[in-house]
């Protein structure tokens, strides 16, 4: 069984490497465009963004998915040694792998959160804040507001489960993409309503997807490299 699962995801490597460029791509050309301004103007009225308050925004799609993630967090890390439901079609090396991708991509998330000088769009003048609108990729560049706010942080609570397409592909590609889908749908619902609350940028939300998805890739890659070295240990040690 585990031989079986690694040669289906030592094939599927550069199918998603592949798709990880091209995507990575896209985001370039995002960057290159005006488009994070054009869509923070059309959810904000005027100079403030009328959903900022509002009632279903935070509580319910902010607050209440945040620790709607944690439970599911709390569920993969008791599902190491008490597998339940979807868990228990995983070997403990892939639930692990998986508890790990989420730990690594939240990390990564939080680490550039920290170091980013790019404030929210409710913090620039345009829309009440005092800051200036500047790239996130200008790196030591103060915009005059509080910064801190690229990536999207909140969106990781679901673009972090991405790791779950890595380690269902080689038991059920059915389960994989629907993991795929289901992070990726709530990610992006979750970013949008921080887009509509002036949060976060459309492109904070779409780059917090690729890096978790980068994370996962990477997770994947070192799984499998222990794994190959394991096995190649093994049967020296065996002849």
């Amino acid at each position: 069984m585990q031989l079986k699962v690694n040669r289906w995801a030592a094939r599927m490597f550069p199918a998603t490497a592949i798709w990880t460029v091209g995507i990575l791509g896209l985001l370039l050309l995002w960057d290159a465009s005006d488009l994070d301004m054009v869509l923070a103007r059309v959810g904000a009225a005027g100079a403030v963004f009328p959903l900022r308050y509002n009632w279903f925004v935070n509580a319910v799609l902010h607050d209440g998915m945040r620790y709607a993630a944690w439970c599911v967090a709390a569920w993969l890390f008791v599902g190491i040694w008490a597998p339940t439901a979807l868990l228990s079609r995983l070997t403990r090396a892939a639930r692990v792998q998986w508890l790990v991708s989420l730990l690594v991509s939240v990390l990564v998330i939080n680490l550039l959160k920290q170091a980013s000088h790019t404030s929210c769009p409710w913090d620039l003048a345009e829309f009440g804040g005092i800051g200036t609108y500047v790239n996130h990729w200008a790196w030591g560049v103060d915009d005059g507001g509080p910064g801190r706010c690229f990536p999207a942080g909140h969106a990781s609570a679901a673009f972090g489960f991405l790791g779950g397409f890595f380690v269902f592909y080689p038991v059920s590609r059915r389960l994989a993409f629907a993991c795929l889908g289901l992070s990726l749908t709530v990610g992006l619902t979750l970013g949008i309503a921080q887009q509509l609350r002036g949060a976060h940028f459309m492109s904070h939300t779409l780059w917090t997807a690729w890096l978790c998805w980068l994370c996962g890739l990477l997770v994947n890659s070192v799984a499998q490299w222990r794994w190959r070295n394991d096995t190649a240990l093994s049967a020296h040690e065996v002849s």
